[in-house]
């Protein structure tokens, strides 16, 4: 093992964990908001302890995602330093952005939240909500656009030396590739938060518990999951898709396991990618499919790996399999959550088990399908860093050996093993009390 391959595996693994709760932050987000508005509005106890509950979910989320991203932002300097050196002035800016504007908007408001009902005005605390919303997102937006710009650069200019200079900030922020990217994560976050929200309270009814609020929470995270898994396929993921096709068309051949250009290229359903072959093998095709929905016409032609250099191929399996992981539990998100909506339409979700179950136990698969997406943007990006630009292999530290990173990488695994079970047993603990435990409690009458 190289001390570029030690480094990726630590930076894979530290951004693969702390990306589960920044997922869970953007998708619980809206429900914080929004019970916290319809409390307000309502003077709803139930909708108050709803407010409550999610609020301490969503402030749990946020605590275990500041812990894990803060390494991130160190292994720029440690492990990654030649690659900070040079397009630091681009990526600077929305990491900058990040921090300054999104994350303290987001941080601050969320104090609001959790100190100041009752301090402050009901109006305001409301408002707070809103703006917690508005920073989870937007925070979300700034990592997006830099993750955008390693994969479709602009906006820049190279110096003699090989550094990168910044041109102009608004390609870097508002690129075709960054909102799209945006759009499709954001739209995935929200079915997690969705299915978070329906699985408990499908938890909760198929328990006896919280009558009320478990129906709430089943109607709203059914519609919510149901709605962002329409938008995750289209027209999200299908113009995502399409930046891929237009800005990196070997990451297309690798996810599809095109190995040989095709006019009229058939979509692989499933088979199983041999690199030493260059085939998929036992596959099941649909044809043309893959042509029509890269190019628009079933007859265009699409180039497969083998029109490539084979130094410029990603890792096909992972690219592959991560592809169709993702592909596969999006599809069965949204076949379960549109048979839940209209059961729920027809007055029958509540009553019928055999859906609330699956409801139930896909509450984790969001969270797999979401880090799927992400192996596939980032491991279908190599071996470029910033691409067609630098190569991974050139953006490492020379000073950093691989035995100093292996051995990190051993502390990060012991270190978030232990934060991972601190996190699980703190959301259970409030799961099993439940939203009515959070009751403000009422002063006892003057005598």
């Amino acid at each position: 093992m190289d001390a570029a391959l030690a480094d990726r595996l630590q930076f894979a693994f530290t951004v693969m964990f702390h990306y589960l709760f920044p997922v869970g932050t953007m998708g619980l987000a809206p429900f914080v908001a929004w019970y916290t508005y319809r409390a307000a509005k309502t003077g709803d106890p139930d909708l108050e302890n709803a407010a409550r509950f999610w609020l301490k979910i969503f402030a749990i989320n946020f605590a275990a995602g500041v812990v894990t991203g803060i390494p991130m932002e160190f292994q720029f300097g440690t492990n990654w330093a030649t690659f900070s050196a040079r397009s630091g002035a681009v990526i600077g800016q929305p990491l900058a952005m990040e921090g300054i504007f999104a994350f303290f908007l987001e941080s601050v408001f969320l104090g609001v939240l959790l100190y100041g009902r009752g301090v402050v005005a009901p109006a305001f605390h409301t408002f707070s909500a809103f703006c917690v919303l508005i920073g989870s997102w937007l925070s979300a937006y700034f990592i997006v656009a830099t993750d955008a710009w390693m994969q479709a650069p602009s906006g820049y200019k190279i110096l003699a030396d090989g550094t990168i200079e910044l041109v102009s900030i608004w390609p870097v922020l508002f690129s075709q590739f960054a909102l799209w990217q945006f759009a499709h994560v954001l739209c995935g976050a929200l079915v997690a938060g969705g299915f978070i929200v329906a699985g408990i309270g499908s938890y909760y009814l198929m328990s006896n518990r919280e009558p009320a609020l478990s129906r709430e929470f089943i109607r709203t995270g059914t519609l919510v999951a149901f709605a962002f898994s329409a938008l995750l396929i289209f027209p999200t993921g299908d113009r995502n898709s399409a930046d891929v096709t237009h800005y990196q068309p070997i990451k297309l051949a690798a996810m599809e396991g095109l190995f040989e250009s095709e006019i009229g290229a058939p979509m692989a359903i499933i088979g199983m990618p041999d690199v030493h072959a260059r085939k998929l093998i036992d596959p099941i095709y649909v044809p043309d499919v893959l042509s029509f929905l890269a190019y628009g016409s079933a007859s265009a032609p699409v180039k497969g790996l083998t029109a490539y250099a084979d130094a410029l191929w990603p890792p096909v399996e992972l690219t592959y399999y991560a592809y169709h992981v993702m592909v596969g539990l999006g599809t069965i998100f949204l076949g379960v959550t549109a048979i839940a909506t209209l059961a729920l339409f027809r007055g029958r979700l509540f009553a019928t088990r055999w859906l609330l179950w699956p409801i139930l136990l896909l509450m984790p698969f969001p969270y797999v399908a979401n880090e799927a997406g992400w192996i596939v943007s980032e491991v279908g990006r190599q071996p470029w860093i910033v691409y067609g630009i630098m190569k991974t292999a050139e953006g490492t530290s020379a000073t950093v050996s691989q035995g100093e990173t292996i051995f990190t990488l051993i502390g990060f695994l012991g270190m978030y093993f232990m934060l991972g079970l601190l996190f699980v047993y703190l959301v259970l603990r409030e799961i099993a009390s439940g939203p009515s435990n959070h009751a403000t409690p009422v002063a006892a009458a003057a005598p």
